[in-house]
């Protein structure tokens, strides 16, 4: 009986042949690092590369291929957290940078604001006084003829007052008014305040409006204890407007 020899074409796949395709992807894996310390150790159980004279082809087994899968997409996934948490970072650090500069402009408004409350606060020269002398008053008592100014009724030790926001430019004897107090006004006008028994501040001295910076007397020319007040356009005498209506226009209620 005669036998045919079996030809190439019906001979298993060698080794060779099988582990081709796993290899190649292991190979690319390498490249990134992620076989590193996982593939190592495996590898070295794994039989010896084939000598076929050709390139040596590495042979891996599936357990292995889906660790370095696993470790490759745990890789991935930390790269995602990352960037996720340095945008949530940089996103809180823009918060923060905005309500700061929301608090800084709204301390500034809040200063602004008590700046301006400040200067536009006026007050009566004396505390709960009336006027008893009325403003171009006439009598022979002042050289003029009439009255400059207007008198808030006070005893001697009255405190007296800063009308409003100012510095004081006289301090001292003013003749006929006795011991008086000039102050320039924030507003560039001028109060003066006269017949004090003392005398609280000081030339070139800043005021608030109810700061003290006298007590009433009679000192200088008068018939009794009492506070002469002058709204005035310059430092000096005759320069006086009415001063009813100069700290009504302030919202005093004289």
């Amino acid at each position: 009986m005669a036998f045919t020899r079996a030809t190439g074409k019906h001979r298993r796949p060698s080794r060779m042949h099988r582990t081709t395709a796993r290899a190649a992807g292991v190979a690319a894996l390498a490249t990134t690092g992620v076989v590193g310390t996982l593939a190592a150790p495996a590898l070295a159980a794994e039989p010896q590369a084939e000598q076929t004279g050709l390139t040596p082809v590495i042979s891996i087994g599936d357990s292995l291929a889906d660790e370095i899968d696993a470790q490759a997409a745990a890789q991935k996934q930390a790269a995602l957290d990352a960037a996720a948490r340095e945008a949530a970072q940089e996103a809180a650090r823009e918060r923060a940078a905005e309500a700061a500069e929301e608090a800084r402009e709204a301390k500034e408004r809040a200063a602004r604001e008590a700046e301006r409350k400040r200067l536009n606060t006026f007050v009566s020269p004396i505390t709960a006084s009336y006027v008893s002398t009325a403003y171009q008053a006439g009598s022979s008592l002042w050289s003029s003829g009439s009255h400059t100014g207007i008198d808030f009724h006070a005893s001697t030790g009255t405190s007296v007052h800063a009308v409003g926001v100012g510095t004081v430019v006289e301090a001292g004897w003013g003749g006929a008014y006795g011991n008086q107090v000039v102050i320039k006004m924030h507003d560039g006008t001028y109060t003066q305040y006269g017949h004090l028994s003392s005398i609280g501040v000081s030339v070139g001295q800043s005021v608030d409006a109810g700061q003290q910076i006298g007590l009433s007397g009679a000192t200088g020319n008068v018939t009794g204890p009492h506070l002469h007040f002058e709204a005035r356009t310059s430092p000096e005498y005759g320069s006086d407007m009415d001063p009813v209506a100069y700290l009504r226009s302030h919202g005093v209620n004289v």
